[in-house]
């Protein structure tokens, strides 16, 4: 006997275990004979990570596309895996060490450093694979792959040489993303944009030579409201220490203001008087007159709008500061800066790159001063050099004007320091080249995106796509395979082996004074002698963009990469989108090729999940505490229930709510389930091998048969169209009410009658019906249906197989006079129970039915099933009228009309009470919700999520109050 109640806790390590047994989730389990392939690549976790709600949902969604095609026979692979996770790792090992008062990673040196991360990750780095299988993702375990693992290291290396050598890879200085703690560029995604306290500086860059013009300001009809003659242009900016940076003054071709000195040059106001630069004012689209002064100071090498404007205009980039973000104190005496920078920006020429790298304008008084403390030092020389823009306070005095505003600051994800935008030498990819290909993917239907809204963002990202910075300042990850010889000459190859005999080739061919050199080192070569290797390492995403093929053993040409490449689908969180899909359908496409040279999508259909947010709508940090952590609720109420809340909230384009309550709820419906299977058992209800659906002859049996075939459809294909939130809808459906709240409960003077045949057949079709549920919630949940399936498979049922390897249900039962029959039935009972619900009839008062109207079908489904009316609609007899009683409940079933009469069921003045009470208060709550939801004011300032509850609340009101008003409406015609 099946026990009374269902124990996740125990359970699930057991289930678990039996399919670990059973190796039942390898590449090509339950494949039918020359069945089609299935293939899914995990989003690779970073291996420093723990389950969180979004990987929760985006494996669940997986694993019900893995265990659905497992079931249907195709050959499937869902091919697990890891991410090394560059800079958190490195984090997380640098932590540990200080916490074990260990030498630090630059005292212990670089490859006893990677040691040790590899110590950290044998030991806890697979700690997030045992959480995913706790919520029972059915991966192939044994294929287990890393990023950094030797076969996709060669991978990396190849993806790398080759690029390279085709011009898609290449050194160059560009701004990036710069994370002065941990000293390395950053990509896009590591940076979290954030409010934060700030000010606005306004200050005065006088004129070159003392130059003087006349500065006007019109109104909307040209008419002058403000003129004055100035010897300076006024900007403003949040980052004051960044002016000795600067190239130049931007403003708009449109903006007449300044017209007059557009060409002319101004001093930037900060640094020894007699050594100031000078810089020319420049038009540029970027400035918005209407913004502040409508003037910008251009600073190329530290704000990423500015570096754009320098690069259209030729304009002087300038780094300031070193990789801790304090000011620069390396390069050439200031003197001699000041000296060559005045040389080049006076006579209005601009220096090479070289002379540029060379210069270090930060005055010596800023040298080695954090940001920060150079802002303050900055500000407090340009008030004191009356440079600063003025306005009157309270007394009248003029005072520097500065502007207490919020400003956006970009900040690193993991370092929690503000970043900054970098001038430095980096390695990229030629992005741009590669997009193409992967755009006509998506806009010839080789790929598709689901929800296909997502195409858009896509080729947004995609049309404007810059290059790729791809190096990190870091040790751990896959070490850029670049050596450098004695003159900077670069040598990009697989090997140290291979780079130092390219090496001694390009030497010894070209006459010059290195020949000679590299000839006396071969003589006694030592190792490092003639090249240096590149100390940066790779973007995490670099080796990620590989994932489709670099797991199924590319470069080599292995079974694996033949029988399972291309991918079927990728799901994932929209926030990747361009940062990992984008860059593996690249990738995909510039290296895997059919048998005819064609290129081969990595995945033919992305399937862009939603976030998870709390109950409230709001996105989950720590921050607000509002983190909910999966395993704790796996823990409370069993991964069943996580799974299918999850699944059944997972409607395409809608952000999934989580409310612990809901699972709570859904807990419940695997109850429903279990005791279910405990009520037929105890009915005798048990397999019956030789059971044919089509050989049944009771009109219920036939109508669940019918809707099982129905429902078996339905699940089937939203699945297939990723609709997981249909899907689920309709096994609950069908589970909870046809099954559980209607058939069993219709079977039930069945089981307790004397027609032996009539049971016998009920108690085999209950077995039938129950076995196809658990196929088709299986994929949803997995831990739960397997048990119920192994409990029930009885002696002689012939049944000696797992539950995720039974075939996916596919009935074809149909009888649709018997499904309309009962469900005739249960519209009936449902009807009187909602209006006797709704008429607030105490639970045990009966009454008698009186039907009008109706044709001779329906007279003759009332005679058939009077004695099932009677008890499950409190109905003491049943009468056929001509005309509805006065004072009576009326519903239309079909094309009849039932009628309750009220006078003796209710007190009909208590009752008309309680319900205008009810409406009153009802339409006082919705009267002040309206008037929120129409002020304008509230709906633009309030938060969204605030918003959207009221109107929410609004819409079930207004429901409420129209059934209150019904429900009325029938208690004054009772009486």
């Amino acid at each position: 006997m099946l026990d009374k109640t269902y124990d996740s806790a125990s359970v699930e390590p057991k289930i678990a275990k039996a399919w670990d047994e059973a190796d039942a989730f390898r590449a090509g389990a339950n494949a039918k004979p020359g069945a089609e392939t299935f293939t899914i690549v995990i989003p690779p976790p970073n291996v420093t990570g723990s389950l969180h709600m979004g990987h929760a949902l985006n494996n669940t969604l997986q694993d019900i596309l893995v265990r659905f095609e497992r079931m249907r026979g195709k050959d499937v692979l869902w091919q697990p895996g890891m991410d090394h996770a560059g800079i958190a790792t490195q984090m997380v090992v640098e932590r540990k060490l200080m916490e074990n008062q260990l030498p630090g990673r630059r005292a212990m040196g670089r490859e006893a450093f990677i040691d040790k991360v590899w110590e950290w990750k044998a030991e806890s780095g697979g700690l997030i694979f045992n959480q995913l299988k706790r919520i029972g993702a059915s991966c192939d375990w044994s294929r287990e792959r890393f990023t950094m693992d030797e076969g996709l290291s060669k991978a990396v290396l190849e993806v790398f040489v080759t690029l390279y050598k085709q011009d898609l890879i290449y050194r160059g200085k560009r701004l990036v993303n710069w994370d002065p703690h941990f000293e390395t560029a950053i990509s896009d995604i590591e940076v979290e944009n954030r409010e934060a306290d700030g000010h606005m500086w306004h200050f005065k860059y006088p004129l070159a030579g003392g130059e003087t013009y006349t500065y006007v300001e019109k109104d909307a009809e040209g008419n002058i409201v403000f003129q004055e003659e100035r010897d300076y242009i006024a900007i403003a900016t949040t980052r004051p220490e960044t002016m000795l940076g600067d190239g130049a003054v931007a403003v708009h071709p449109s903006d007449e203001r300044y017209a007059p000195i557009v060409g002319k040059l101004c001093e930037i106001p900060v640094g020894p008087k007699e050594s100031r630069r000078l810089i020319p004012i420049i038009t540029d689209e970027y400035p918005d007159p209407t913004f502040g002064s409508g003037a910008v100071k251009i600073t190329g090498a530290h704000d990423f709008n500015d570096y754009q404007v320098a690069r259209r205009n030729n304009i002087p980039l300038y780094r300031l500061m070193d990789t801790q973000a304090q000011m620069r104190d390396d390069g050439e005496p200031y003197a001699r800066c000041a000296e060559l920078a005045g040389e080049i920006t006076r006579s209005g020429k601009l220096p090479s790159e070289a002379d540029v790298d060379a210069i270090n304008l930060v005055p010596d008084e800023y040298r080695g001063l954090d940001r920060y403390e150079a802002r303050k030092r900055v500000v407090a020389a340009i008030n004191a050099d009356g440079l600063a823009v003025t306005v009157k306070d309270a007394e009248g005095n003029d005072v520097p004007y500065v502007e207490n505003k919020k400003i956006m600051q970009p900040f690193g994800d993991r370092s929690n320091v503000v970043i900054e935008p970098m001038l430095t030498d980096q390695w990229f990819v030629d992005a741009k080249t590669l997009a193409e290909p992967a755009m006509e993917s998506v806009r010839e239907g080789r790929t598709n995106f689901v929800p296909k809204n997502w195409d858009k963002t896509y080729f947004e990202w995609m049309e404007n796509i810059q290059p790729w910075c791809i190096s990190r300042q870091l040790w751990w990850g896959h070490q850029i395979p670049a050596w450098y010889g004695p003159d900077g000459q670069v040598f990009v190859e697989k090997t140290e082996e291979e780079a130092l005999d390219a090496a001694v080739q390009h030497y010894l061919a070209h006459e010059g004074p290195w020949k000679a050199w590299v000839q006396e080192k071969l003589e006694n070569f030592k190792p490092g002698d003639i090249l240096t290797r590149d100390e940066d390492v790779l973007d995490t995403w670099f080796s990620s963009a590989l994932w489709p093929f670099s797991t199924l053993g590319w470069p080599d040409k292995t079974p694996e990469l033949a029988r399972y490449y291309p991918t079927n689908v990728l799901v994932t969180g929209f926030d990747i989108i361009f940062f990992w899909v984008a860059r593996m359908m690249m990738m995909g496409l510039h290296f895997m090729k059919d048998d005819a040279g064609h290129a081969v999508e990595p995945f033919n259909t992305v399937y862009v999940h939603a976030l998870v947010r709390d109950k409230n709508g709001q996105k989950m940090s720590k921050s607000k505490g509002n983190v909910i952590d999966p395993l704790e609720l796996i823990d409370q109420y069993g991964a069943d229930a996580l799974r299918f809340t999850l699944a059944i909230m997972a409607a395409q384009g809608r952000d999934v709510k989580l409310d612990p309550a809901r699972i709570a709820g859904y807990r419940n419906f695997g109850t429903k389930l279990w005791n279910a299977t405990r009520f037929a058992e105890m009915n005798g209800v048990k397999l019956d091998p030789h059971f044919l659906p089509e050989a049944a002859t009771q009109t219920i049996n036939r109508w669940i048969l019918t809707e099982l075939a129905n429902t078996a459809k339905e699940v089937t294909a939203s699945i297939e169209s990723y609709r997981f939130n249909d899907a689920s809808s309709t096994l609950y459906r069908f589970v909870w009410n046809q099954f559980c709240d209607w058939y069993l409960e219709l079977l039930k003077p069945v089981f307790n009658g004397e027609d032996e045949a009539a049971k016998a057949e009920a108690q085999s079709c209950a077995a039938y019906v129950l076995e196809e549920i658990y196929k088709l919630l299986h994929p949803f949940m997995p831990f739960m249906t397997e048990e119920l399936w192994a409990h029930t498979a009885g002696e002689g049922a012939g049944r000696d197989q797992l539950l995720c390897h039974a075939d996916w249900p596919a009935p074809e039962f149909t009888d649709e006079a018997a499904a309309a029959e009962i469900n005739w039935l249960i519209d009936l009972v449902s009807g009187i129970r909602s209006t006797r619900a709704e008429m607030n009839v105490p639970p045990g008062a009966t009454a008698p039915l009186v039907v009008v109207a109706a044709n001779p079908t329906t007279e003759m489904r009332l005679d058939r099933h009077s004695a099932a009316i009677r008890r499950l609609a409190r109905a003491d007899e049943i009468l056929a009228a001509d005309t509805a009683p006065k004072g009576s409940a009326q519903i239309v079933v079909g094309e009849a009309t039932v009628c309750i009469p009220l006078g003796n069921l209710i007190d009909v003045s208590a009752e008309r009470s309680r319900l205008e009470k009810a409406i009153g208060k009802s339409e006082a709550e919705l009267e002040r919700i309206d008037k929120k939801l129409s002020n304008e004011k509230f709906v633009a300032n309030a938060d969204p999520e605030v918003v959207a509850a009221d109107r929410d609340r609004k819409a079930e009101l207004e429901l409420q109050i129209k059934s209150l008003k019904i429900a009325l409406q029938r208690v004054n015609e009772a009486g």
